[in-house]
């Protein structure tokens, strides 16, 4: 196994309440009407601004766009903490001489502001988002962006993630393919596709 590519928001870091909180309020401002967390995860696939061009009713795209990053970036230290145990094994998996990649929805301006604050920005030796692709998880696309740039054959490679999306996309791409339920919030309590292994807890990964 030569990388080991993941999913972010709920698989590397605890950032789902804070893009619910930002998309709550976005669509509060904007359309004055209540999203529960559900209907909000039912949204996922596309970026934010694919998400907020595709359900806000409001004409101002770009100005609810605009708040959303704002909303995020400044709810972050309030909603998102360091997770020691996640940074340990990254720290890991680099020093061993892994490739590590994200492949996400999310668009890169929350993904910088995340690895920013979260100091994990030297990690990665490739990052997909939502910005790069035209078509979202459970599209594979994402995956085969990041083997490509990588130049690591599918074969060689694991994709992890916390949601049904994740699952399929790393399926699809034909990777070894691990489900995580190990950080507080996650998105699918039980995954509609079996993946090849669900974890639990981060040491097992470092077990496995």
């Amino acid at each position: 196994m030569k990388a080991i590519i993941f999913d972010f928001d709920g698989t590397l870091a605890d950032t789902l309440p804070v893009c619910f909180q930002a998309f709550q309020s976005v669509f509060k401002k904007f359309d004055d009407r209540e999203v529960d967390v559900e209907e909000i995860k039912t949204m996922f696939g596309p970026s934010e601004t694919g998400i907020i061009r595709a359900n806000l009713r409001n004409d101002h795209h770009d100005q609810a766009i605009e708040h959303y990053y704002e909303t995020y970036a400044d709810m972050h230290n309030q909603f998102v903490s360091t997770n020691e145990e996640i940074d340990r094994l990254l720290k890991s998996l680099k020093k061993k001489g892994f490739k590590l990649g994200i492949v996400t929805g999310k668009a890169k301006r929350s993904l910088d502001i995340s690895l920013n604050i979260l100091s994990m920005n030297d990690l990665f030796d490739v990052m997909i988002t939502g910005d790069d692709v035209t078509s979202p998880k459970p599209h594979p696309e994402g995956i085969h962006k990041a083997l490509e740039q990588l130049n690591i054959d599918h074969s060689h490679a694991v994709f992890i993630g916390d949601s049904n999306a994740d699952i399929l996309a790393g399926k699809e791409a034909n990777v070894y393919t691990i489900g995580v339920q190990w950080l507080p919030n996650y998105q699918s309590n039980e995954f509609e596709v079996q993946p090849d292994r669900i974890l639990k807890r981060v040491d097992e990964f470092i077990t496995l």
